[in-house]
């Protein structure tokens, strides 16, 4: 039990290697960027994945009877690409993202429309003001 700016804090230890434990195998999983090459007929892949990992806990106490505690850990893996070694020369092919392309012509699509229809609204004031002429 530990107080800290008037709360008490209860951790057991059991509770707490399980967390260590859990982040360690975050931690190491997390620096495994390149995955293992896949050689067939003279062609080797390295494929690479970005990968991010973060992790709290905490706990707490009413200063009664109710207390609780907890921690949490979260890993998020991207594909990158990968490289090609064939014939002694290396080249990177990157991973095509096709959501981030549908997303991004959406944005193109609403863009367009908004102007579109920003030429048209000063349009029809122009023709109404040399009508009024």
């Amino acid at each position: 039990m530990r107080t800290r700016r008037g709360v008490v804090v209860h951790m057991t230890r059991a509770s707490d290697s399980a967390v260590l434990e859990t982040l360690r195998d975050v931690v190491d999983k997390a620096g495994k960027v390149f995955g293992p090459p896949l050689s067939q007929d003279g062609l080797t892949v390295l494929p690479v994945a970005k990968i991010s990992s973060g992790g709290g806990g905490g706990g707490g106490s009413d200063g009664r009877e109710n207390s609780g505690a907890g921690a949490g850990v979260g890993v998020a893996a991207k594909p990158l690409g990968v490289f090609v070694v064939r014939g002694g020369k290396v080249r990177w092919q990157p991973a095509l993202d096709v959501n981030r392309i549908i997303l991004g012509g959406q944005i193109v699509a609403v863009v367009a429309l908004l102007v579109a229809r920003a030429f048209v609204k000063a349009l029809t004031r122009r023709l109404g003001q040399l009508k009024k002429r």
